[in-house]
């Protein structure tokens, strides 16, 4: 019986850093899917929201919900800055000329915040003060089940955002077809601008998130939990909101379960494999569409 409540508290372990792999993905595939690249700074907008709300709630003592909100809207202006400044010219560009600008200001954002704010580690505030909840032999902390609550609410609210509203059928559009979008009379710059601005939301509540689980706020905290929303959005299929869910809430299980039964250690290498294997037999991903480019 005690191996059993072990196993169900790593698949609720799982599920719970799984949401937070989902809700990052999300920003990369939104992003893919409507403008055809990765933003490699992703993960940093996730640092920016956490040191955001730590100095906001920690160091301003302002509310938790006004100190949520500011992060918000911090990292969203921030998306949307870094699309018309770094982007934007190089809409036309080659992808290794857009990837290497991806790359050149994750590294920007990382020093100028190492630069600015040291790289001493600062605990982040605790934020969630629910009480736990008993399932069985099994004790499930509130910042758990609020954080599987919260990720899903905002996936499904994306979800019937981007396929009920004007909005997001316009995004549709513009994915589908950018030139024939601005033919029609679709914003294409104000939709792509939308599309970083959501993406950026998404990661500040995923900042939040994370550092209330592992409470700790450096320059670098966002680069891991980046990386693996990637694998997560390429396992499920980048560029499809379902698939980077469902990447989301495998590769979450597939860490807690090796963490383990496995190795601790061995844990990053077994996700990191799982990206290779998909890449050789299934690149499209698991929800991802086969499609070929004309070259």
């Amino acid at each position: 019986m005690q191996g059993f409540s072990q196993f169900i508290l790593q698949i609720i372990n799982g599920l719970n850093i799984g949401s937070i792999y989902a809700l990052i993905a999300l920003g990369y595939t939104m992003v893919y899917g409507i403008a055809k690249l990765i933003n490699f700074a992703h993960g940093d907008i996730i640092m920016v929201g956490a040191y955001a709300m730590y100095y906001c709630y920690g160091v301003l003592k302002l509310s938790v919900w006004l100190s949520i909100l500011l992060s918000i809207i911090i990292c969203a202006l921030l998306g949307i800055v870094i699309e018309k400044i770094a982007y934007k010219p190089l809409r036309n560009a080659s992808r290794i000329s857009i990837l290497i600008t991806a790359i050149g200001i994750s590294y920007l954002l990382q020093s100028s915040f190492h630069l600015t704010f040291t790289s001493n580690p600062k605990i982040f505030p605790s934020i969630i003060t629910l009480p736990s909840f008993v399932l069985g032999n099994v004790t499930i902390s509130a910042n758990y089940y609020l954080t599987f609550f919260i990720s899903v609410t905002f996936m499904i609210a994306l979800d019937l955002f981007v396929r009920k509203s004007k909005t997001g059928k316009a995004m549709q559009a513009v994915s589908e077809d950018m030139q024939a979008a601005m033919l029609m009379g679709i914003n294409v710059d104000k939709t792509i601008s939308l599309t970083f601005a959501i993406g950026s939301i998404l990661a500040a509540v995923a900042g939040i998130l994370y550092c209330s689980l592992y409470p700790v706020v450096t320059p670098y905290v966002g680069a891991l939990p980046g990386i693996k929303a990637f694998i997560a959005a390429v396992l499920g299929g980048i560029g499809s909101i379902p698939g980077a869910v469902l990447g989301g809430f495998v590769l979450g299980l597939v860490e807690a379960l090796s963490k383990a039964y496995i190795s601790s250690q061995m844990s990053d290498t077994i996700v990191f494999f799982i990206l290779i294997i998909m890449l050789v037999f299934k690149p499209s991903g698991i929800l991802g569409k086969d499609s070929k480019e004309k070259v």
